[in-house]
């Protein structure tokens, strides 16, 4: 669906779907990526007490995540217009008996709520809308006056392996171009600053991350892409980016791992954080 056929501040048709298979995808993906996440929010000022929103909550990692950095005496409300995925999030907490955490189904950017907010967080987001700028201009009548503006975003041009595990390689660029084509930015870490700036916020600080896998360690740095690939597949093969037959799903990870044994580093994808003050 294109960006003039929906709202500005709408996301885009989501290429990732909110299937069981990709809500444990998603699970598997927040214990390699989360200590990233909580530096960003850390280093943006996200502390004790505070109320946050967390736009696109998912499955609701992120604000789990959160939730510890806030206490009890904080809150997280994520949103999140899926209702599968608020449903998942909304057990998960149960079961963690989190308390000062809510999920909400719709798009924050369109919705009202009974207070402002200190910060506004979101990760792998803005990627997935047709129009960030304004967006984030929607986003941030909710916070207060000097709130904090927190995004973690990707640069898929940061996935690579050295030497070249070439099967490696090729899930990259099928993944990247499978999204490209989905209407999601593979780019959007780099972009950020310019986001920002547009959306007439102060520039904000950046930091980059990657996962990076070596040894007996690559097997989750592989499995980062190829949990995603396995997802992404039936897009790929609708697309035309690729058949089942030239994949071959079930020896993909034994293949990557097979070719990367003398000694190759695997590299994910750029994990940029942006953050800025009002």
């Amino acid at each position: 669906m294109s960006g003039a056929s929906q709202k500005e501040s709408e996301p885009a048709t989501y290429a990732l779907g909110h299937a069981e298979q990709e809500l444990r995808r998603l699970a598997t993906q927040a214990r390699l990526i989360d200590p990233f996440t909580r530096h960003f929010l850390i280093m943006a000022g996200i502390g004790h007490g505070m109320r946050v929103l967390d736009v696109g909550s998912g499955a609701g990692d992120v604000a789990m995540l959160a939730a510890n950095l806030v206490g009890s005496a904080g809150e997280i409300v994520g949103c999140d217009p899926a209702a599968a995925a608020v449903d998942t999030a909304r057990a998960r907490v149960l079961a963690k008996s989190l308390s000062n955490v809510s999920f909400r189904e719709g798009d924050p950017a369109d919705m009202e709520f009974e207070k402002p907010f200190d910060a506004i967080m979101g990760r792998y987001v803005l990627q997935f809308m047709p129009d960030p700028v304004v967006a984030l201009r929607k986003l941030v009548r909710h916070l207060r006056p000097g709130g904090i503006v927190v995004f973690h975003e990707l640069d898929w041009d940061g996935a690579r392996s050295s030497p070249p595990v070439p099967t490696y390689d090729r899930c990259c660029r099928w993944v990247a171009q499978t999204l490209e084509q989905s209407g999601a930015e593979t780019h959007m870490a780099v972009k950020l600053h310019s986001v920002f700036v547009a959306a007439e916020l102060p520039p904000p600080t950046m930091q980059l991350r990657a996962v990076i896998g070596a040894g007996a360690g690559r097997l989750e740095a592989v499995r980062l892409v190829t949990d995603l690939f396995e997802t992404l597949l039936p897009a790929m093969q609708r697309l035309g980016i690729v058949t089942a037959i030239e994949v071959d799903l079930p020896t993909l990870v034994d293949r990557i791992m097979k070719e990367s044994q003398s000694g190759n580093a695997i590299v994910g994808r750029a994990e940029v954080g942006a953050w800025t003050r009002l």
